[in-house]
């Protein structure tokens, strides 16, 4: 396993690291021991990062990492976050600390490393959205606003460092917070079909999300950065643009969504030519991302065992040579992965 520099924090951090979301569903669905099993073998494989939510199984996946560290008797480094609801708008700073006191109890700590605010951030709050409420730019930095419950949670000790997800953000938004120079941690949406978080927009390209390169202006601010999504909810794997189904743990709105899984796996096909003898499809996406050095770990989420000696394989490997990359440009350009305007992405995958 290869480390890298988690911004200017001075923390080192495994660049796989451990998600716990619904959408992989094993810390979430599994039975207790194959999730011991799973934490275990992570830890012997060198992953010393787990990002983890109040949301991902309504809490169970912060109770299922607090268990099992404590019967392994092993700290890592561990994320987790708050949603901001509708209805703890007037009083924002006061529902981050509640939530991340909460999130200690499930995890059975006394701190974590880092809290991200979980609703992506925007110019202006809006409540009208699917999944999470974007939290604009004045409840994120304003009096008695997220920055301010993140701020309390350090002074109280029990956060060391904090910082925001960005599914489905507003670049512009994204980019005055990181000016800050306030935040440590980014959660990034960067993947094969969307690769507008690290490189320019490809001609031709639609995206629901244009994330404006930020991962180039966090890494030049020192700011951390963990890669959401490597594998586009699983959609970027042998098994599924080989006609393959949802994994039984997996959850998350592919898993309620049929019709919105086969749309997801449409836009994968064109990239089924990364596989290859020797290499996988889903290989292939970690290296993507993994060549890139603005980059600080890459979340990945698995159902089995399996899925996780993967990932880990894809560390330290070599980047993607030259044809393939022009040939993902070609693809790019294509509008190959062109975004339905009518569709309504699902939060939560």
């Amino acid at each position: 396993m290869r480390y890298r520099e988690m911004g200017n924090t001075g923390i080192r951090v495994s660049e796989i690291g451990f998600g716990s979301g619904d959408n992989a569903g094993l810390l979430v669905k599994a039975e207790p021991k194959e999730q011991i099993k799973a934490i275990e073998r992570a830890l012997e494989l060198g992953i010393n990062y787990f990002d983890t939510s109040p949301d991902y199984g309504k809490g169970l996946a912060e109770i299922n990492i607090g268990k099992a560290m404590r019967e392994i008797g092993f700290r890592p480094v561990i994320a987790t976050k708050v949603e901001i609801m509708p209805d703890e708008l007037d009083h924002i700073a006061d529902a981050v600390v509640e939530s991340v006191e909460d999130s200690l109890k499930r995890l059975q700590l006394d701190h974590v490393d880092i809290v991200q605010i979980h609703n992506p951030p925007s110019i202006e709050t809006d409540t009208t959205v699917p999944g999470w409420i974007h939290v604009g730019l004045d409840d994120y930095l304003g009096a008695e606003g997220a920055l301010e419950g993140l701020e309390r949670l350090r002074r109280a000790g029990k956060t060391r460092f904090f910082g925001f997800a960005n599914e489905d953000a507003d670049a512009e938004a994204v980019l005055t917070l990181l000016e800050t120079q306030e935040f440590h941690m980014l959660n990034v949406w960067y993947d094969l079909l969307n690769p507008t978080a690290g490189l320019p927009t490809p001609d031709g390209l639609d995206v629901q999300h244009d994330y404006g390169q930020f991962l180039i202006r966090a890494h030049e601010l020192g700011v951390g950065t963990a890669v959401i999504r490597p594998l586009a909810g699983g959609v970027l794997t042998d098994h599924a643009v080989n006609g393959g189904g949802r994994h039984q743990l997996a959850g998350g709105g592919l898993t309620r969504n049929a019709d919105m899984y086969q749309a997801m796996v449409q836009r994968a096909l064109p990239f089924s030519f990364l596989s290859r003898k020797g290499q996988t499809l889903s290989e292939a996406a970690y290296r993507f991302i993994l060549q890139d050095e603005t980059v600080t770990t890459v979340l990945g989420g698995f159902s089995e065992l399996a899925h996780l000696e993967e990932a880990v394989g894809c560390s330290g490997a070599d980047a993607l040579n030259d044809e393939d990359m022009a040939r993902l440009d070609m693809v790019w350009r294509s509008n190959v992965g062109k975004w339905d305007q009518e569709e309504q992405f699902i939060s939560g995958l």
